[in-house]
């Protein structure tokens, strides 16, 4: 069911990609995502959005501008009304988590995985990022992080090449990580190869947000599951991806 939203604040923090806030109190694992829609203006289907940030007044999403929905989103102006639904999906089980521990991102993969590292305790965080050009939202977890890695496409920020060249899994006790699917099969691959455990936070393309209508579907050595209710969080192990 959707709820009626205010925008707190929305705004771009670097090429193409947007914070969105909005007010209110929400009660989130990191890891979830919500649906938002703006009005009855097409595409009449909401968007899914990764949890970015919680706080005691609102929350917010990070999103990238990559269709009329995501376009719709960006043209949000404080106090404007906005449709949500959720949280939604599994989240990660952040007790289960300890000791050394890598998260790897790709692109706008870092969003969800900003709120997961400002929970995680007990843990020492070494942040792996790839970009394409330049980095964004990096700095806002650098306390809670022992090392930050860049790579960037282009070389213009941190290693040229891409996030995968940097990360040993070997040398961690699990590894997280979000981002393109080639990125991240890459990094499920390396680990299965040293038996690191791993998580992933499926991006799949969604519509209804609930289970109901199969669109997600990823497949998993226990059958296809549903991105968005089974996932988006599932254990690397279990994927199955296309060659």
């Amino acid at each position: 069911m959707f709820l009626r939203g205010k925008t707190y604040e929305n705004f771009e923090i670097s090429e193409g990609v947007y914070k969105l806030s909005i007010k209110g109190k929400f009660n989130v694992k990191p890891g979830q995502f919500f649906m938002l829609k703006v009005g009855d203006l097409e595409p009449l289907l909401p968007r899914p959005i990764s949890v970015y940030d919680v706080t005691d007044e609102k929350i917010s999403f990070l999103y990238q501008i990559v269709g009329q929905g995501t376009k719709h989103l960006s043209n949000l102006r404080e106090n404007d009304e906005i449709q949500i639904m959720g949280p939604l999906g599994n989240g990660f089980d952040i007790e289960k988590i300890k000791g050394k521990i890598a998260v790897v991102s790709g692109g706008i993969g870092i969003a969800p995985l900003i709120y997961l590292i400002k929970k995680l305790t007990d843990c020492e965080i070494d942040l792996y990022a790839g970009f394409r050009t330049v980095d964004y939202s990096v700095d806002s977890v650098e306390k809670y992080v022992k090392t930050t890695n860049l790579s960037t496409e282009s070389g213009k920020i941190g290693h040229k090449g891409y996030v995968t060249d940097l990360i040993d899994p070997k040398k961690y006790e699990t590894v997280i990580c979000c981002g393109p699917e080639i990125m991240m099969k890459k990094v499920i691959s390396m680990c299965n190869e040293v038996n690191t455990p791993v998580f992933a936070s499926m991006e799949n393309h969604m519509a209804c947000g609930i289970g109901a209508c199969l669109v997600c579907t990823c497949k998993t050595k226990a059958g296809n599951k549903r991105t968005c209710k089974d996932g988006p969080v599932f254990n690397g192990k279990d994927l199955i991806f296309n060659d």
